[in-house]
């Protein structure tokens, strides 16, 4: 995090608790209250939330307010397809670049994924699912294509996907199936696992 701006900063911020359902869907966002939680002034946050209507996490002004855009569930399809090209590019990266200082700081990610499924306390799960995500990427230093990837997880319904009964337990293979990857320097089964680990929280929102 050292290497961003402070809006960039409250941004992923921003995004994770979206993403987790802290933030729900169509929920107002207060730039002051966000402000003071992070105890900073109003310029940064009122600069990231600029960012994330970008992006297409939120929408609004400073005299409507800005809210959460509701995910459109007619395009999550497409979204599905893009996601899988995208992310897999990503993921071919991060292979090309880890270190075990990475793979130690994504395993302890992992780790408190399956902790706090564990204990139930979905909405944090979801958020260290960002995390872990979010950091898996940033290894690939393929700053574009994470771009993109953050549109895409704007319009994708993770909580929805995470709330859903057993999810949890797959997930945490699903990581662990990756991390092996990495660890194996396998980028052709990497990118598998990563397709898998997309593909079955599809499936599972469509089955629920």
């Amino acid at each position: 995090m050292e290497y961003r701006t402070k809006e960039e900063q409250v941004a992923d911020y921003l995004r994770e608790r979206i993403i987790s359902g802290v933030y729900p869907r169509g929920s107002r966002l207060k730039q002051a209250e966000i402000a003071e939680q992070l105890h900073l002034s109003i310029t940064p946050v009122r600069e990231a939330l600029r960012l994330l209507a970008a992006e297409g996490y939120v929408s609004g002004d400073s005299y409507r307010g800005t809210r959460v855009v509701p995910f459109d569930a007619a395009a999550s399809g497409e979204i599905l397809n893009l996601r899988l090209v995208l992310e897999a590019q990503l993921v071919r990266g991060a292979v090309e670049k880890v270190t075990s200082k990475d793979i130690t700081e994504l395993r302890a990610l992992a780790n408190e994924f399956a902790a706090a499924f564990e204990s139930g306390d979905r909405a944090t799960a979801r958020g260290i699912n960002y995390r872990f995500h979010r950091r898996l990427y940033d290894i690939a230093e393929m700053p574009q294509t994470l771009h993109f990837v953050q549109i895409l997880w704007a319009r994708y319904p993770f909580d929805l996907i995470n709330a859903v009964e057993g999810r949890g337990k797959e997930a945490v293979k699903e990581h662990e199936e990756i991390l092996h990857t990495l660890t194996t320097g396998d980028a052709s089964a990497a990118m598998l696992a990563m397709r898998k680990h997309i593909e079955s929280g599809w499936t599972v929102l469509k089955s629920a």
